[in-house]
């Protein structure tokens, strides 16, 4: 479909978001989408809404003008349902249940897990990530590609996520590489192939955590599945089997490949805006603000697999929506609409500095996570490891780029990769110097930072001074090192190639299609980086 020349409806959007184009690229298509058929009804019937205030809206509305459908109504919009096991499964999930349902299953899983418990695993996450690119630095420094994807994108949740459920480190890794499977096997233009093999994988993800809780109540460890089949005094109500196997079978899913695709995304961000890249050494605010900038850039799931059947008639745009119909939304589309974040395309994490998560200064909310009670669950697990990954990764790998162009899964649902592949740019003449900034390092005694040579202690009070501008190159990644992890973010590292006054880092090379874009848009902005993604 040439998005250019379309002026005819387009008979079905999710098999157009399925092409080899939108693949790709989608976005354009969105675009197209968003201001001509914001309402769209698929060939299955379903109706899809690409409009930020309709998508927000839709997800509130849920309860009222939207409900999930009953168990007698599954095989209605689930025509496969009654022969598999993944779509009993996804409809026995606490996305999928309503008011009072959900109200109690969700009370029951959250209140072991909390935001506190959450947070309470960044030293663990932190440590997970070093390991990862400890493992990863002896190849890179030989001047070799590394495949980023595998070796830490999808491998980091998996890790986190065995240390939060108590699992085998060879367990997670061995469901894990099923998962694309179910995910496939669920989207709404999923074949019936593709649908036999997310049962089969269903049921070996089935038949592990009904063995886990069965470990877990005889022997209960210091994690979250431990907790959950553990006895509450406080709380006669508890989650059965069945229901605590569905809760476990929908995090996992929700869990790798999305928190994996979002560090790849924020990654590339990276490497595209190497002039963005003072938020990730700076404050935990402006970490914050790159991670939320690229979950509203790059929604890892493009659209909503979970049915919202409208309760009565609705008109929408001119469109009547009616009664009982399957209505999704599209994240992405509604993340990238100029109604709701100005000049959209452009990478800006300011839009987020300083705000609550997920809310711009403009005060729109960023879709990625759903809103309203069907909200993410597990994005303060992922939004951890985003903030524990990006400034090591910055600090560790300053001249990291692509070593090709990434290759991507051919999912419509998801959009991620099946390969990332990354090296260090050989930057023979590259200048580091180093500046203290003396207000935000405070009084606070003996610094822990202080490199021989570089730094001093300032005394009585143990301030850090600088003793150098520039630094030698053995204690660049010393110094690097230690700006990430200053507790007050006083120490601020400036690197140049020689000849240069300012921060060189060269992004990834551009395909033919972004050099057009960039090279068009640089016509209406001679000598400014627009910042499109």
């Amino acid at each position: 479909m040439d998005v250019q020349d379309t002026t005819a409806a387009c008979h079905d959007a999710f098999a157009e978001l399925a092409s080899p184009a939108c693949i790709q690229d989608p976005y354009p298509f969105m675009r197209w989408l968003r201001e001509h058929d914001p309402v769209h009804r698929a060939a299955s019937g379903l109706f899809l809404l690409s409009r930020h205030a309709d998508i927000y809206w839709a997800f509130k509305a849920t309860g009222d003008a939207f409900r999930g459908p009953a168990p007698s109504e599954l095989a209605r919009y689930f025509p496969r349902a009654a022969s598999s096991l993944s779509l009993n499964l996804l409809a026995s999930t606490l996305a999928m249940k309503e008011p009072p349902t959900h109200t109690r299953l969700r009370r029951l899983i959250s209140r072991d897990f909390t935001v506190g418990q959450i947070d309470n695993l960044r030293p663990s996450i932190a440590r997970i990530v070093a390991a990862r690119l400890d493992g990863m630095a002896p190849a890179l420094e030989r001047g070799e590609a590394v495949d980023l994807h595998r070796e830490f994108a999808l491998a980091l949740p998996m890790l986190v996520f065995a240390e939060l459920f108590g699992m085998p480190q060879d367990d997670v890794f061995e469901l894990s590489a099923i998962v694309s499977a179910i995910l496939e096997g669920l989207s709404p233009h999923a074949s019936d192939p593709h649908l036999a093999a997310a049962d089969v994988a269903s049921a070996r993800v089935k038949a592990y955590f009904g063995d886990l809780i069965l470990r877990k109540r005889a022997d209960p460890r210091r994690d979250i599945v431990s907790t959950l089949v553990g006895a509450h005094t406080d709380d006669a109500d508890t989650l059965s089997d069945a229901e605590l196997i569905s809760m476990l079978w929908g995090m996992l899913l929700g869990g790798f490949a999305t928190t994996a695709a979002t560090i790849d995304h924020a990654v590339l961000a990276m490497l595209a805006y190497p002039e963005e890249r003072h938020w990730l050494q700076g404050d935990a605010a402006g970490v914050e603000a790159f991670v939320e900038e690229v979950l509203r850039c790059e929604a890892p799931a493009m659209f909503s697999s979970i049915p919202r059947i409208a309760q009565r008639d609705i008109e929408l745009h001119g469109v009547v929506i009616p009664k009982d119909a399957d209505v999704r939304v599209l994240i992405a589309a509604g993340n990238r609409d100029p109604d709701a974040f100005a000049d959209p395309d452009r990478f800006d994490p300011v839009r987020f500095y300083g705000t609550r998560p997920g809310m711009s200064s403009d005060g729109k909310i960023m879709l990625s996570f759903g809103h309203g009670i069907h909200f993410c669950l597990g994005a303060q697990l992922a939004r951890v490891q985003l903030a524990e990954s990006l400034p090591q990764i910055q600090a560790r790998f300053p001249t990291l780029a692509l070593a090709e162009q990434p290759t991507r899964e051919p999912s419509a649902f998801l959009r991620t990769f099946r390969a990332l592949p990354v090296r260090l740019h050989a930057q023979a003449a590259a200048e580091v110097r180093v500046v203290v900034d003396q207000d935000l390092c405070g009084t606070t005694g003996q610094c822990v930072l202080t490199l021989p040579g570089t730094f001093r202690q300032r005394e009585p009070d143990g301030v850090a001074e600088v003793c150098m501008a520039t630094v030698p190159q053995a204690l660049h990644a010393a110094v690097r090192l230690a700006a990430s992890q200053c507790p007050v973010a006083a120490i601020r590292v400036i690197e140049s190639e020689a000849g240069d006054d300012h921060c060189t880092n060269p992004g990834p090379t551009p395909s033919p299609a972004d050099a057009e874009r960039h090279a068009a848009k640089d016509l209406r902005n001679p000598g400014e980086h627009d910042g499109t993604i």
